[in-house]
């Protein structure tokens, strides 16, 4: 639950307080460390205790009965999984009207279903040919890397711009939040080669200004340099800058460099996308830029100060997990194909 994206804060929450509590903590400990009153750690052991998983669900409310029977519920339930004609989903007020109930009861109805219509997410799955062995051979390096090698996690994050907003921006105060312009200023764009180093968390990184198999052959230059001595596996995505004869050739060359390529459409094995993710909220998306130079320098300093402090991530998912959500999602979908 705590692991699983799409769990609601509070159920997240409820289920932190019980696995600190079965780690030993003190209701007070954990009330400070997660932010909420020790009566609140009390009732969640409690209910854990007397009903399980079950018992961090939320509780029914108190109120007036209910005024619609099971006919009702279903007829709302029906109809919130038929989008209307017009529109690509129900609100709440506009389904109310069709089946003839208060917009408060379709609400609860969706509350107690789970249902969202107002939520979309987006998924893609690999049609690659190798996915089994490539899924196997990437995972393995996370949870079992061979001994005495280095692996690193490799990638590259194209097109970063250097945007200036075009007036000063107005820092947070008490009862104001940072503000600045919506409009701004190109200043150019730049391509960051980064490699992580999946034991420690270290970034390596070089910013060019394009991102060919020349670049990236440039940056593999970097990595022999930082990394001089033993074998080195390398996690990259299948990109062509990947594979230019150039790149075979410096393979061919550097025997102690072994690459290892994710499946296609499944770029979110490559941990470094992590970092990535990471560098662009605090340090890019909310910067000012007045040039290319100015943007390596933030870009540097972050990874200076993120060197420093390193740590790796947590590789959670088996192999074995993986592929049964992968075949199940090809499975589930391949009969809604046009």
């Amino acid at each position: 639950m705590t692991r699983a994206g799409t769990t609601e804060q509070r159920a997240v929450m409820r289920a932190r307080i019980v696995l600190r509590a079965a780690g030993g903590a003190a209701h007070v400990e954990i009330a400070d460390e997660l932010g909420v009153s020790v009566p609140t750690v009390l009732l969640w052991r409690r209910r854990f205790k007397e009903q399980g998983l079950a018992g961090l669900a939320d509780a029914p409310h108190p109120g007036r009965p209910r005024t619609y029977g099971r006919e009702k519920r279903e007829q709302i339930l029906a109809a919130t999984l038929t989008p209307p004609e017009a529109t690509t989903q129900w609100s709440r007020a506009r389904l109310a009207k069709q089946v003839g109930v208060s917009a408060s009861t379709v609400g609860r109805v969706w509350a107690e279903e789970r249902l969202k219509p107002h939520r979309v997410e987006t998924f893609k799955y690999s049609r690659d040919p190798e996915l089994t062995a490539k899924i196997t051979d990437v995972v393995g390096l996370y949870l079992a890397p061979p001994e005495r090698a280095i692996v690193l996690s490799v990638d590259e994050k194209t097109q970063i711009q250097a945007l200036d907003r075009t007036a000063p921006m107005l820092p947070m105060k008490p009862g104001q939040v940072e503000r600045h312009t919506h409009d701004y200023r190109r200043n150019g764009t730049l391509s960051l080669f980064a490699a992580l180093e999946v034991a420690t968390g270290q970034v390596t990184n070089e910013t060019r200004e394009r991102h060919t198999g020349d670049d990236f052959l440039a940056f593999l230059r970097l990595l022999a340099r930082t990394y001089p001595r033993g074998r080195v596996h390398v996690i990259l995505d299948n990109v062509s800058t990947h594979k230019t004869p150039a790149v075979q050739a410096w393979l061919a060359g550097h025997k102690r460099f072994q690459f290892h390529f994710t499946p296609t459409s499944a770029s979110w094995m490559n941990q470094v996308e992590t970092w990535f993710g990471i560098l662009t909220r605090q340090a890019i998306r909310r910067g000012s830029f007045e040039n290319t130079r100015v943007l390596t320098a933030a870009i540097e300093r972050f990874t200076r100060e993120w060197n420093a402090g390193a740590s790796p991530f947590t590789w959670v998912k088996t192999a074995d997990e993986i592929l049964a959500k992968a075949v199940r999602k090809t499975q589930a979908d391949s009969g809604a194909r046009h």
